[in-house]
């Protein structure tokens, strides 16, 4: 999948994405401030979270339960100074368990990763929309 979109049509775009049945481990790949976590939080009300959303840039995990009790969690690896931070933290307890995990920086701990998961690229275009690769 492949759109161009501006960040007030970000629902739609989580819906699309949601409709096209990916992984539900998913890495998020793009430079700083180009809308990540924007898509992340659009994605998490797509699955049924009710809750506020927010970076887990200082706790690297925030988990969300769905209004269909499922979870979802939204993990930024930014920080991390090795893979052996994110195991101790139990990120291979969270990226095997079957539900949604939604990851920013996940070059950050590439040996971890499971064998399936989807990968979303932004990239910010000339006129400041942005460009979504979904594989």
């Amino acid at each position: 999948m492949e759109i161009i979109f501006s960040l007030d049509e970000i629902q739609e775009v989580a819906q699309k994405i949601i409709a096209e049945n990916p992984n539900k481990v998913m890495l998020f790949h793009g430079n700083m401030g180009v809308g990540k976590t924007t898509l992340i939080k659009a994605l998490a009300k797509q699955l049924g979270v009710q809750d506020a959303t927010s970076s887990p840039t200082f706790s690297l995990v925030n988990e969300y339960k769905t209004n269909d009790n499922q979870w979802v969690y939204h993990f930024d690896m930014y920080r991390l100074k090795s893979e052996t931070e994110a195991l101790d933290m139990g990120v291979d307890d969270y990226l095997f368990s079957g539900n949604w995990c939604l990851i920013e920086w996940a070059e950050k701990i590439p040996n971890l990763l499971p064998d399936d998961f989807s990968v979303a690229k932004l990239t910010q275009t000339i006129d400041g929309k942005r460009h979504l690769t979904l594989s």
